[in-house]
């Protein structure tokens, strides 16, 4: 059977996916693919690092601004999508390029994701409830002790999935680790060719701090303000890396320089375990984003080869 071919750049935060997509993308007339699990919602710009309106105007991207800050949107809603837009470029004869940082979101769109048993609503309903009465910390520190293994891949201010991991524990599941590993993600439905980004690691710290710079001089504040102004902070997009450290300025729990400090210094974290989860996929062609030429070649072989 013939499997549509289907090209991947990824890399760590502020090492310059985006130039070398659009770079990559202009080169052979392809379109992209968003692969952020943050640039789907709209009315998030400078905090994604969302490409600009004219970098949009440049190339034609999918799967960016799909979402209201308050819609639910996950793996699966991304793998489903992304795959009608993979089929639809497909039919049209244009090349693919998925673009983004959000390992899961590539893994499922390429491989698959697993069937997961329904949760009954009243153990979502109770766990909410904890989640209010006791915090976070005390729900991570839970599913540390029943899942270590699933609790060691999460960060410790991820509501979202440290409550996804204790539903399905307390629904009589196996653990999400365990689920991942029976299911494999052996389905295998494209051809792939997996570009990779990576900068020595103070060339990278340099870049983030200087993207936060430029973030924050464009608005990035003003931004935040804006979202609380029309939605709750508990949101699952607020509560994202750089977001949340700003709520925590605006709402007077962190000074300015704290917010700035820890901004920095997760936004570092982040990116280590960004390079950690690509670099165990042994199928990746890493490159410095300035070797845009070797890539191009790759990346036109890629998609003329029979």
């Amino acid at each position: 059977m013939h499997r549509p071919r289907v090209a991947v750049l990824v890399g760590p935060t502020a090492v310059g996916k985006t130039g070398v997509a659009l770079t990559l993308a202009r080169g052979l007339g392809a379109e992209i693919v968003n692969a952020d699990s943050l640039q789907v919602y709209r009315e998030l710009h400078i905090g994604t690092a969302k490409p600009t309106a004219a970098e949009l105007a440049l190339v034609t991207h999918h799967l960016i601004d799909v979402a209201a800050p308050d819609e639910a949107y996950d793996a699966a809603r991304y793998c489903r999508e992304g795959r009608e837009v993979l089929a639809a470029l497909h039919c049209r004869g244009v090349p693919a390029l998925v673009v983004g940082g959000t390992g899961l979101y590539i893994k499922v769109l390429l491989h698959g994701l697993f069937e997961q048993a329904d949760i009954p609503p009243q153990n979502r309903q109770r766990l909410r409830g904890e989640l209010e009465e006791s915090g976070l910390p005390a729900l991570f520190e839970r599913l540390a002790r029943l899942d270590p293994a699933t609790a060691s891949c999460l960060h410790p201010h991820d509501s979202y999935r440290i409550l996804r991991a204790l539903e399905t524990l307390e629904a009589g599941q196996a653990s999400l680790t365990r689920l991942h590993q029976a299911h494999r993600f052996q389905e295998a439905p494209f051809r792939t060719l997996k570009l990779g980004l990576t900068l020595p690691r103070e060339e990278l710290y340099t870049r983030i701090h200087r993207r936060l710079e430029a973030m924050l001089e464009a608005g990035w504040l003003a931004e935040v303000e804006g979202l609380l102004r029309r939605y709750p902070a508990e949101l699952k997009p607020l509560k994202s890396l750089g977001y949340r450290h700003l709520i925590a300025y605006l709402t007077g729990r962190w000074s300015w320089e704290e917010a700035l400090e820890l901004i920095r210094r997760d936004t570092r974290r982040y990116a280590k375990r960004q390079l950690t989860w690509f670099r165990a996929d042994p199928e990746v062609h890493w490159f410095h984003p300035q070797d845009t030429e070797a890539m191009g070649d790759l990346f036109g072989e890629f998609f003329q080869h029979p």
